[in-house]
């Protein structure tokens, strides 16, 4: 029995290294090296545009540590876990200049590009410090993160607000305003070398999935969906990644009495055991780098005598496609989320396709901050969040769900889909590519060759 046991570890172990090697997963050292080179490059080239763009020539953050602002937690360096003490960031954009500045008033540099603006030995008051370097600056316009549609952009909190009101003089209050903006175009904005990364990390997040919804995990009449999704939970800690949620698996069938089609979001789907003719659904995202995916893929468990997916489920899957394609033929540049899923609306009414739309923007949070088109349950206007328009070179999750009719079910079926993506202000992007078929389980000859 131990020699069986070390053999089946050694056999693991090898798989394990053979797939940091073949996608090349970074040291966590390699990992902290690039979020700091990522932040650089991102201070230096998006900031002076971004705070142009919002009207702003200062943004002040302030966070206590453990309780970090979503967006301070953005502009920490890749060995720091949390904010130190009270941390207090400010970015200045002097009148003309096409750079900005950055201090932190700290006890401590904060990264490479914040460095220390406080000293305690010659003003002992951390407040008036900040307060004596936003007077030196005079900014037109001071952007503190408070906001009433988007949760990233409103990470200050009320001591902290109501301590620098108390010590910013009086003809300094009316310059406060909202840096909702600003926010979400940074959290939104992506470089080149993030986006040249990202179809990386896309991969690292499909071949988990095709992986856990294989012959090599599922055994038909013996696993059941929360084995996958915990199998999911710990291949993900075993290749030293993170995930933002917890992976869901789900079963729609044929048989009468399964109503998962009909299913709501809010509600998890129960614990099942697979069987032959199942068709299942994942929702998966992993975090590498600071950057998340999110992604919903099918896959059909061949029944006895089957050597591919039935085409009633291929031609419900195609559907699917299909959505895909009309929505993201609507992102332009300057629309809003709202407009964005009217469009998309009108063109699914013309063909006859049923379903809903909820795609949101993806980066640096799994849902992130930018324009919200259409969510689960409203496929109508989303008031703020779904007005704000769509700027190129964001990342999205283009989530969706088809409902199709499928006559030898005698009931509908859900094709939901969900892929990252990339606008780049003409045309929208897959990370790395979209699922075209279903998955077969087990992988049949004709499935690996195609």
């Amino acid at each position: 029995m131990k020699k069986i046991t070390l053999i089946t570890l050694c056999l693991f172990c090898l798989a394990e290294l053979a797939f940091a090697q073949k996608h090349n997963v970074l040291t966590q050292r390699q990992q902290a090296t690039v979020v700091d080179q990522w932040l650089n490059e991102r201070i230096e080239t998006l900031l002076p545009e971004l705070m142009d763009r919002a009207e702003l020539d200062m943004w002040v953050l302030i966070s206590r540590e453990y309780n970090e602002d979503p967006v301070i937690r953005t502009f920490l360096p890749g060995t720091w876990h949390a904010a130190r003490r009270r941390t207090m960031l400010v970015i200045y954009k002097a009148p003309g200049s096409n750079k900005v500045e950055t201090y932190a008033v700290a006890r401590y540099d904060v990264g490479e590009a914040f460095k220390k603006a406080w000293d305690p030995e010659a003003q002992p008051d951390q407040w008036k410090a900040l307060k004596d370097l936003i007077v030196e600056k005079n900014p037109s316009k001071i952007g503190l993160n408070i906001s009433d549609n988007y949760g990233h952009a409103d990470g200050l909190n009320l001591t902290e607000y109501n301590n620098l009101m108390k010590v910013l003089p009086d003809d300094f209050h009316d310059k406060i305003t909202s840096a909702e903006k600003l926010s979400v175009g940074w959290l939104e904005t992506r470089t080149p070398s993030e986006m040249a990364t990202y179809r990386h990390i896309q991969s690292l997040a499909n071949s988990i999935i095709q992986e856990g919804l294989s012959e090599s995990v599922i055994t038909p009449g013996v696993t059941t969906t929360a084995d996958v999704q915990w199998w999911y939970r710990e291949r993900i800690k075993e290749l030293k990644l993170d995930t933002w949620f917890h992976p869901t698996v789900d079963i729609q069938r044929a048989d009468e009495s399964s109503k998962e089609h009909l299913r709501s979001f809010a509600v998890n789907a129960d614990s099942e055991v697979i069987m032959p003719g199942d068709l299942l659904h994942i929702d998966f995202g992993i975090t590498y780098l600071r950057l998340n995916t999110d992604t919903q893929q099918l896959a059909y468990v061949l029944k006895p005598g089957e050597n591919e997916v039935p085409k009633y489920l291929v031609d419900a899957f195609k559907v699917g496609n299909r959505l895909q394609d009309i929505l993201t033929s609507q992102f332009k540049t300057g629309r809003t989320g709202n407009e964005i899923l009217r469009e998309t609306r009108k063109i699914m009414d013309q063909e006859g396709i049923k379903g809903s739309i909820y795609s949101h923007p993806l980066g640096t949070h799994g849902h992130a901050s930018g324009p919200t088109i259409g969510m689960w349950d409203n496929q109508g206007d989303t008031p703020g969040a779904g007005d704000y328009p769509l700027y190129p070179n964001t990342a999205y999750a283009i989530e969706l769900n088809a409902v199709v009719f499928v006559e030898e079910w005698n009931k509908d079926v859900r094709v939901m889909l969900e892929e990252g993506a990339f606008y780049d202000g003409e045309k929208v992007i897959y990370f790395n590519g979209r699922q075209s078929e279903i998955m077969p389980i087990p992988r049949n000859q004709f499935y690996l060759k195609n």
